[in-house]
């Protein structure tokens, strides 16, 4: 079905991996200590977002005054600590695992490097992608292209020879910015 592109590029969260109730379970506990709340609807549609990004939504709708860059600091920390345990893989790692050796294939995340990686690696995934190409790689993120556009350059492929399987608004924005065909993982 994916022969006629030379590289696949897939999103973490929520696409390969079921991490979205935890981090939604990360921002709750931050938050208490804050007296701030989310709103679950609002989060969904910042899906695919650096968390600073988001942390600057809630802050704004809360009317407070917080530096969004520690509040997402402090949720990262949360989130490091309940991931290992909580986080599965979602059926789509099947197809990294049957195209694994014949196409190259990148993780492009508006998560942190830094879980990023030991997510894959905790999971005996991060092998099988050349590269993962997270929010702390780029300047500008979903939906913008940056992201993806790098996981082409670091796999040698050509952008328009490459598709992307997303589950977020801003990420099938930014594929689609970035020349890529796309594959919207909800509607599988």
């Amino acid at each position: 079905m994916y022969e006629r592109y030379a590289g696949l590029i897939f999103d973490m969260d929520g696409t390969i991996l079921d991490t979205e109730p935890t981090h939604r379970k990360a921002w709750h506990e931050v938050l208490a200590h804050y007296g701030m709340r989310f709103d679950e609807q609002a989060m969904v549609g910042l899906n695919g977002s650096p968390t600073w990004r988001i942390a600057q939504a809630i802050i704004e709708a809360n009317q407070a005054d917080f530096d969004p860059h520690l509040l997402a600091n402090e949720k990262t920390a949360a989130v490091k600590t309940m991931l290992l345990d909580c986080v599965r893989p979602l059926p789509l790692i099947d197809v990294v695992k049957e195209w694994h050796g014949r196409r190259p294939m990148s993780v492009g995340t508006g998560s942190e490097s830094a879980i990023a990686e030991v997510l894959l690696t905790h999971l005996g995934l991060r092998q099988y992608f050349t590269a993962v190409i997270a929010a702390d790689h780029v300047k500008n993120h979903k939906p913008a292209p940056d992201t993806f556009l790098l996981c082409a350059q670091k796999m040698g492929v050509d952008p328009s020879q490459c598709v992307v399987f997303e589950d977020a608004d801003f990420g099938l924005m930014a594929a689609h910015a970035a020349g890529m065909d796309v594959v919207d993982v909800r509607v599988l």
